[in-house]
């Protein structure tokens, strides 16, 4: 089963200035078979050790003596260093590994050395030891994604999903196909030993088998940085944190028996141990996204959909009869699934982050579910589990934080489209026109193209013009209404553009003044002011 990060590997591996490489992530990952996978491909010795089977060498890493460390690991893994890869299995065990790392990159600069552990953030927490910072590179692992399971599952279809185009729809029979490849999906998970059983088996029940005894490894874990009270309370947290997927958690509702302080502090162990991930709330005010993101509300994710809903209680023989709309509906089952998704995408060299944005006004409550970033460029993204549903909250944070373009996932085929709507504000009613960029739930993986491709066109017809455009006098696309831009005395019509709020009127609207005029009664371009050059008093350049 091939996993897309073995790409990033292959970087890593080719770099001039390589460093240790420690893969990060929760336990049963796959992080193991992927360097094992990757030595292969890149026809390298793998000298394998797993620490767990040697703890005595925690006392040799402690030496700091790297001929003395090479030796008895050259000799453990039974293979010769030179030309090989040196692989560290499960360096949590033996603590000292993580800063004799740096002593192995200054001396055997040409050795690749990598290592991977669960639960290092508990292991760097109990020991006083500092880490070799800025010589060594981290890659967090986590499940498959929907695309690495089709490319396993089914390699026709992972190559029509990865070609979603909205201009190019696809036909119903691939739809319907990538529409019930993603239901397996969602009841597998991305965990490599359930997508395994499916592909070998194709039985739910062989699924199931293997979702039961990686659950009871987590539980049987939480042993490993957990005491009494506390132990229960992670048991019992592993099982109503996946009913909580896609709200504002309350701690209190989490577990009411305890007090939220207990229960914030045992979330924070299972965030550590990356057994659920936290969304933040961002005001999305600016980049970077966590620079305005408050502690709470906050939301929580699994760390499996899949394990999610045999957590859940999700019958996995019921999958044929049950539709896609359905599934996604028992819980935050899509949301979770496109959070895990975002996750996956994001290149794994940054710890996983995600943000959402929660507005609290009298009139009205908005929250989207999903804020990324794409360049300079915010870019909402909500999830509709069926065909259809509200935009109400991507219009507002539209109308709030003007992002070229927004998305949305639910089950139809994908369409680009400019949505012109009036929503209520302080102040009455305004205007809102947004581009919105609808895709299907299992286009997730071309999401990062698609965006590029749709939100990073000239910034003028989407309210953004650079400041090197306005001294060279650049006409743009006005407010869609037909009104003169740049120097043209009559109306622009550029085929095929999405028209927006020109940036004159955004910035005069954020002032509290009206915009002006473009047009005359007639509906005719006012002529040119003789100040500016540019129609009436200005409204594009």
């Amino acid at each position: 089963m091939k996993r897309f990060a073995e790409e990033t590997l292959d970087g890593w591996l080719k770099a001039p200035r390589r460093k240790p490489l420690v893969l990060r992530g929760a336990r049963q990952v796959g992080k193991t078979t992927l360097v094992r996978q990757f030595a292969a491909a890149a026809g390298l010795g793998l000298c394998e050790v797993n620490l767990e089977r040697h703890l005595y060498l925690d006392r040799v890493f402690e030496s700091l003596d790297t001929g003395r460390i090479l030796r008895e690991l050259e000799s453990l893994g039974g293979v010769r260093l030179d030309g090989a890869m040196l692989f560290l299995d499960e360096v949590q065990a033996t603590p000292h590994a993580l800063p004799a790392l740096r002593y192995l990159y200054e001396d055997r600069p040409e050795l690749p050395v990598a290592a991977a552990g669960s639960l290092l953030e508990f292991t760097l927490a109990d020991h006083g030891f500092s880490m070799p910072v800025g010589r060594i590179r981290y890659l967090h692992i986590g499940p498959m994604t929907f695309g690495e399971f089709l490319a396993a599952a089914d390699p026709e279809a992972s190559e029509e999903a990865a070609a979603t185009d909205p201009d190019v729809p696809p036909a119903d029979a691939v739809h319907r196909r990538l529409s019930r490849r993603l239901r397996e999906y969602l009841l597998v998970g991305g965990l490599p030993e359930a997508v395994l059983a499916h592909c070998e088996s194709g039985s739910p029940l062989e699924v199931a088998a293997v979702h039961r005894t990686i659950a009871a490894t987590y539980e049987d874990d939480f042993a490993k940085y957990a005491r009494g009270a506390q132990l229960g309370r992670l048991q019992r947290l592993f099982r109503t944190v996946p009913r909580a997927v896609g709200q504002p958690v309350s701690y209190r509702r989490l577990d009411p028996d305890a007090r939220a302080a207990e229960v914030g502090r045992a979330v924070e162990l299972l965030v550590k141990a990356r057994v659920c991930h936290r969304v933040s709330h961002s005001n999305c005010s600016g980049l970077p996204l966590g620079a305005d993101a408050g502690r709470r509300p906050v939301k929580l994710l699994f760390m499996d959909v899949g394990l999610m809903n045999h957590a859940c209680g999700l019958d996995p023989t019921g999958i044929e009869a049950m539709d896609a709309v359905r599934l996604v509906n028992e819980g935050g089952i899509a949301e979770q699934y496109i959070g895990q998704q975002l996750i996956g995408l994001s290149g794994g060299e940054q710890p996983p982050e995600l943000h959402y944005w929660l507005r609290n006004a009298r009139k009205g409550n908005a929250e989207v579910d999903y804020v990324v970033s794409h360049g300079d460029w915010l870019v909402p993204i909500e999830v509709k589990a069926g065909s259809s549903g509200s935009l109400k909250s991507l219009l507002q944070f539209a109308h709030e934080k003007r992002p070229p373009l927004a998305v949305r996932f639910d089950a139809n085929p994908p369409s680009l489209q400019t949505v012109r709507h009036t929503i209520r504000v302080a102040e009455g009613t305004q205007p809102v026109t947004v581009r919105i960029l609808s895709l299907p739930l299992y286009a997730v993986d071309a999401l990062p193209r698609l965006v590029g491709e749709r939100a990073l066109a000239p910034p003028r017809q989407f309210g953004r013009v650079p400041d090197e455009a306005l001294a060279k006098g650049v006409g743009g696309v006005c407010c869609g209404r037909g009104a003169g831009c740049g120097r043209r005395r009559t109306p622009v019509r550029t085929p095929g553009a999405r028209l927006a709020t020109c940036w004159r009127v955004a910035a005069l609207r954020s002032k509290g003044r009206r915009a002006p005029r473009t047009t005359g009664p007639t509906g005719r371009p006012r002529p040119r002011s003789r100040r500016s050059g540019l129609p009436g008093s200005g409204c594009c350049p």
